[in-house]
């Protein structure tokens, strides 16, 4: 299968079904709404990293399991080689690459995530999710949006934030922002 969201999506369906929940009892366990979790399952919308995330964390799998399919196996170290981490698109404009898919038991998601440039007038994607949240900007410029606070990070600059509260990151100059994103 050559599309990311659904193959994301079959993982939550397949998990859903092993732990014998119905899609209600999955989104009221994992505090989601029941219609986004299941657009999120049917393939039909965009499936956050914090979506994943929560219900990893709730049912004790692996985040590297829904996104790609695999199961870490290292627990004393993992070498990540540039360029070279697993990676998943998924939606055009977001890619992420996994620092660490490989070890077993992380405390936290490193990502490289690279953010391509959308019209002005196209809105500003927003999450929020449990923990906190540290990004850097490796290359290009891009606008932060936290709790309705509007930052501008150039390469370089980094930010640390709750992640709890509404956030959204976006790409400026018309060029693809790339970060490194590590999620705790």
């Amino acid at each position: 299968m050559d599309n990311p969201i659904k193959e994301i999506s079959e993982r939550l369906r397949g998990l859903r079904e092993v732990l014998e929940l119905s899609p209600e009892e999955l989104a009221r366990e994992c505090n989601l709404s029941p219609e986004a979790y299941e657009k999120a399952e049917s393939g039909e919308a965009d499936i956050s990293v914090s979506m994943l995330q929560t219900i990893a964390r709730r049912y004790g799998v692996a985040l590297d399991a829904l996104m790609f399919g695999e199961e870490p196996k290292m627990n004393r170290y993992f070498l990540t080689r540039a360029g070279k981490g697993v990676s998943v698109e998924r939606v055009k404009a977001y890619k992420y690459q996994s620092l660490a898919a490989g070890f077993r038991n992380r405390k936290a998601d490193p990502f490289v995530v690279t953010v391509e440039p959308k019209s002005e007038e196209t809105p500003m994607y927003s999450n929020s999710h449990d923990g906190q949240e540290f990004n850097i900007v490796i290359k290009g410029r891009m606008q932060v949006n936290i709790d309705g606070n509007e930052l501008i990070l150039n390469e370089g600059d980094s930010i640390y934030f709750d992640s709890t509260l509404p956030h959204g990151m976006k790409a400026l100059d018309g060029k693809p922002v790339q970060f490194l994103a590590i999620i705790i």
